[in-house]
């Protein structure tokens, strides 16, 4: 309503605002007042003269300027700046409080591996190959020996240290193997003798899980044997972990 009024009293003052334009009075000479011939350029140019003035209207459109409108809706945002640097890092903030103690490891995964096994009876060989099987328990860790087979096996991969000793039998050949899986990894050997005597071997043995280390008898030509009674123990077993390579 507001602007409407002052639209209103704007109209009504247009015609104070409308300015008659009018040209200047020409200067005239004292034969202006008599005609001139007709068709010539002075009655031309009179002609002109005796026109009615243009009235011209000017108005001041700053006054009608209204009341300032509603904001518009905000536009959208423009495309996203040049990332700046990063900046220095902040303070180091206070230790945090001590988390509660986690569930209990499994009891079936060990880090340790050890076995001791002898054996009581002689043996001689009967055929090409033969395990030799221990029937004396004096270490087995979780029973990773099994005493039946006369293998260990390995459920902790790493770097093992395995012990061999046997006694050798008068006149008979002493040949046997330390066996991984199937593989020869070293032997023990003892010509025929008229003495007895005991043979020893050692060896380091890097094992992945599942892996098996044994004993084999070996027999060529000749007979293989290794001697021992029901009294004392002359053939033993050992082995034991080194290192794990699961820690």
């Amino acid at each position: 309503m507001r602007s409407v009024s002052m639209l209103l009293h704007v109209l009504l003052a247009l015609p104070c605002l409308v300015a008659s334009v009018r040209p200047p009075a020409p200067c005239r000479r004292c034969c202006d007042d008599l005609d001139p011939a007709e068709g010539s350029a002075d009655h031309t140019d009179r002609a002109g003269l005796n026109q009615e003035p243009q009235v011209r209207t000017y108005i001041n459109m700053t006054i009608l300027k209204g009341d300032q409108g509603d904001r518009g809706d905000r536009g959208t945002p423009g495309k996203a700046g040049a990332k700046g640097p990063s900046g220095s890092p902040g303070p180091l903030g206070p230790q945090g409080i001590k988390g509660e103690a986690g569930l209990p490891g499994d009891p079936c995964k060990t880090h340790d591996a050890a076995f001791s096994v002898g054996r009581r009876k002689a043996l001689h060989s009967l055929e090409l190959y033969q395990a030799l099987v221990f029937d004396t328990e004096f270490v087995n860790l979780h029973g990773h020996f099994d005493m039946f087979r006369g293998r260990f096996r390995c459920h902790v991969p790493g770097v093992y240290f395995f012990n061999i000793n046997v006694h050798t039998w008068n006149f008979k050949e002493t040949y046997l193997h330390v066996m991984r899986n199937e593989a020869e990894q070293a032997i023990v050997y003892s010509q025929p003798s008229e003495r007895s005597i005991m043979q020893s071997q050692s060896v380091m043995l890097e094992l992945g899980l599942g892996d098996e280390v044994w004993i084999r008898l070996y027999k060529r030509e000749r007979e293989n044997a290794v001697y021992s009674d029901n009294v004392d123990v002359y053939i033993t077993f050992n082995g034991y972990l080194v290192k794990s390579s699961v820690e």
